[in-house]
């Protein structure tokens, strides 16, 4: 297959993120060029404050060096411009006269820092702060002379303003408004960052509109409007930033503030794409990484051709990354619309926390000089969660006691938002590969890597691990002794080489035993079936009659189910499976624990007779599949409906039929809300309520274990979509013999919702289950 020539305008973090998901989701599909405007690999940017402040190398933040590029294939380009594109011929041109076709092209140019329109900003001495040449260039001017003026009292300037004191300079932060960070922080929150940052050394001049830069051939001072001047050696510009969107613009492609794109990142020429700063979403830019990150995964799945939602915009949270200080803001932190807020103020111990809500949700906070429960309430706005009275009084827990966030977190709690890496993830890679410090484990899971936020909450989490207190043990086994690859390992594997056989698996995963063992016999043909549509499983089971509807006895005889779906029969049905059960002598007959009729004790030469002669047939008896659905009508003096159980569970079983999964699948149905008995206990249970039905997941009989309240639905349908859909996801992203209760421990029941929640997704499962049941039903003809 011939590659598409996929071309990356900026070697930023946002374009670099997508060309990683690419290599990660389809490695073989797109010949990739990267135009760079700067003379660098790519590089983080967001930590330059951190090589000002002293506390990184340069060296220290580049994401990805040369080797990297020249092992993926990646032809680079550094410090070349693209000057030209050609929406008609699908050609870029660059400053260098390099002409260079593209079948798809992402243009992730970036922001340049606003410059204040003032006379004296082309002085030198006068700079912004967003490249490594600024950085250096700072550190160079810090060594000759003392005065520094910082404009802008947002989290650029102030974190540049931190690096200058530590270059030994002496710093005036100049700002516009009446108090720090306004576009995070309330006045209270800032008051008190002031008073902290004038502790370290800063000086602040609020209030102040700049209007001259003063001195020679390099800037002397600054002289504001109302006539006051300072004096200063270095000037540095930290008043925001401006897309770049010129070469879009003169190209043709629609831009407002930046360069407009839809869910999928789709500007409005074909084929063109626009990701990052410069891209303008639902009329909305963002500069912080975790949404950048998040367009580029969308990015990469769209053109490697997998479903997604696009992406729907993000809720903006704020760290700043000042040693000493912990300031975190999500959301909205303003009471307006309606909004009221929760505040604790601790002057004694320079402790603020204000939480937002609006009919009793969680919109936004502001947090000062603790920070432990950000990721918490963070996850409480994105989950839009309804909180009780008593829980908005636990938000905070008190001072006294309270033990670290790391412990009371759940293996599946996100550490780093920006790279998505949850705690069990760390934990993980800490015990798999014996780390011992925090840039060990950036290097190996990304965690803090971007932004540094979490940094101080990777190493709260590594100094519990090396505690006394841990116990959270996460074992790594292998898949079967047969292999040394986990099952995560094997499965990736599979996808990547898009094996046919199974005997292709082992012999190029150099399986220790070719012949394999009854664990990944079975576990190798259930992943095969569910990654090749194509793909023919020579199946080896327990059941010895082709299309899987006999189970051998140890008399030599058979065991047959006719097929009852939903086990609602009727007399002319029982009447036919009486005939055929006399007619060829089948003496004994049981009624199964899951509501059917087996008859024991078939000899193998009638097998196809009594197939035929079944009016809906036999049941097929597969391994690892959705069991027939149980159904449970009201006792004693309950006398509500029980048509649609009924009713429900027979469409259950018609969608569910011939359907393999990771591991058998329990689904009980409960006709009322009288019946608790084996509906939270299934895989799957229903309930009958007053307006609709109750879906329980999780649940297990046999360990005692109740599932959770997953979902409502007010009609049959609903249910039914919701149910099969739920299957489907579970059989899609399930481990082999992984049961539904461990795959939502594992999975998260949060993250479930969020993907069964939206209708697109829905739709999308319930095609491939109907598409997967055909297949089933077609190799059984």
């Amino acid at each position: 297959m011939t590659k598409q020539k996929l071309v990356l305008i900026g070697n930023g973090m946002a374009g670099m993120r997508c060309i990683e998901e690419i290599l990660i989701h389809s490695p073989d599909c797109f010949d990739i060029t990267v135009f760079g405007s700067e003379p660098h690999v790519n590089y983080n940017r967001i930590l330059l404050s951190t090589v000002l402040q002293g506390s990184t190398k340069l060296e220290d933040i580049n994401i990805h060096s040369l080797a990297w590029y020249k092992e993926n294939n990646i032809t680079l380009f550094k410090g070349e411009s693209v000057t030209h594109i050609d929406t008609k011929r699908k050609i870029i041109t660059t400053d260098k006269n390099r002409e260079t076709r593209y079948d798809k092209l992402i243009i992730a140019t970036g922001s340049s820092p606003y410059m204040l329109p003032v006379k004296g900003s082309d002085k030198e001495g006068v700079l912004g702060f967003r490249t490594i040449e600024d950085c250096q260039e700072m550190i160079k001017i810090s060594k000759q002379y003392k005065k520094a003026a910082v404009i802008g009292g947002g989290l650029l300037g102030l974190e540049a303003a931190r690096g200058l004191l530590n270059l030994g300079m002496d710093v005036q932060v100049i700002h516009h408004s009446g108090f720090l960070m306004e576009r995070q922080l309330d006045r209270a929150a800032s008051a008190m960052l002031r008073e902290e940052l004038e502790k370290q050394g800063m000086s602040f001049l609020l209030n102040k509109h700049t209007d001259e830069i003063i001195g020679g051939n390099r800037a002397e001072g600054v002289r504001f409007n109302d006539s006051s001047k300072i004096a200063a050696d270095l000037v540095v510009m930290a008043t925001g930033v401006r897309p770049n969107v010129n070469l879009a613009k003169k190209s043709g492609i629609e831009t407002n503030r930046a360069i407009i794109v839809n869910d999928y990142l789709e500007t409005s020429i074909p084929d063109i794409y626009a990701v990052g700063e410069c891209a303008e979403h639902r009329g909305m830019t963002y500069g912080l990484v975790a949404p950048l990150y998040e367009q580029g995964k969308v990015l990469a799945r769209h053109l490697c051709q997998i479903k997604n939602d696009g992406y729907r915009g993000s809720v903006l949270s704020t760290q700043l990354k000042i040693s000493g200080i912990d300031v975190y803001s999500v959301g909205e932190f303003k009471e307006n619309q309606g909004a009221k807020a929760i505040t604790i103020s601790n002057m004694l111990d320079g402790i603020y926390k204000k939480v937002v809500f609006r009919e009793g949700k969680i919109v936004g906070a502001v947090l000062f000089g603790d920070t432990s429960e950000a990721i918490k309430l963070s996850q409480m706005i994105n989950e839009k969660k309804d909180l009780s009275q008593a829980e908005k009084v636990q938000l905070f827990p008190s001072q006294h006691g309270k033990e670290n966030a790391v412990t009371s977190m759940p293996l599946t709690g996100i550490i780093c938002n920006c790279n998505g890496v949850t705690k069990g993830a760390i934990i993980e890679a800490v015990q798999k590969n014996d780390l011992t410090t925090v840039d060990e484990i950036k290097n190996c899971t990304k965690a803090s890597g971007s932004c540094g936020g979490c940094k101080p909450l990777v190493t709260d989490l590594l100094t519990y691990i090396q505690s006394d207190e841990f116990d959270e043990i996460i074992e790594q086994k292998t898949f079967c002794t047969c292999t040394h690859l986990s099952e995560d390992e094997l499965v990736r594997e599979m996808q990547q080489y898009q094996f046919e056989t199974v005997q292709q698996v082992r012999e190029i995963l150099k399986f220790k035993d070719m012949k394999g063992c009854s664990l990944c016999e079975g576990g190798l043909h259930y992943y095969l079936d569910m990654m090749n549509p194509h793909y023919e499983n020579n199946r080896h089971s327990l059941f010895t009659t082709e299309n899987e509807q006999a189970v051998l006895l140890h008399d030599g005889t058979y065991a047959v189910v006719p097929q009852i779906h939903g086990g609602l029969t009727n007399v002319q049905e029982l009447r036919n499976i009486a005939n055929v059960a006399e007619r060829y002598n089948i003496s004994n007959i049981r009624l199964t624990s899951d509501q059917r009729i087996q008859l024991i004790g078939v000899k193998k030469e009638y097998l196809p007779l009594i197939s035929e002669e079944i009016d809906r047939g036999l049941q097929q008896l597969y391994e690892r599949t959705v069991k027939n659905v149980s159904v449970y009508i009201g006792k004693g003096t309950c006398i509500c409906q029980y048509e649609p159980a009924l009713a429900l569970s027979n469409e259950l079983d018609k969608q569910l039929e011939y359907v393999k999964t990771p591991c058998d699948i329990k689904i009980s149905i409960a006709s009322c809300s009288h019946i608790a008995e084996n509906v939270t206990t299934s895989d799957i249970g229903l309930r009958r309520i007053d307006r609709g039905w109750e879906i329980y997941a999780g649940g297990s009989s046999a360990e005692a274990r109740s599932g959770e309240l997953f979902y409502v639905a007010e009609t049959n349908e609903e249910a039914v979509e919701i149910s099969c859909s739920l299957i489907q996801y579970y059989r899609e992203t399930g481990n082999y013999l992984e049961t539904v209760g461990s795959w939502i421990e594992r999975v998260g029941i949060v993250h479930i919702r969020e993907v069964l929640f939206e209708v697109d997704n829905r739709e999308y499962l319930m095609k491939r289950l109907s598409s997967e049941r055909s297949r089933a039903i077609t190799y059984l003809l």
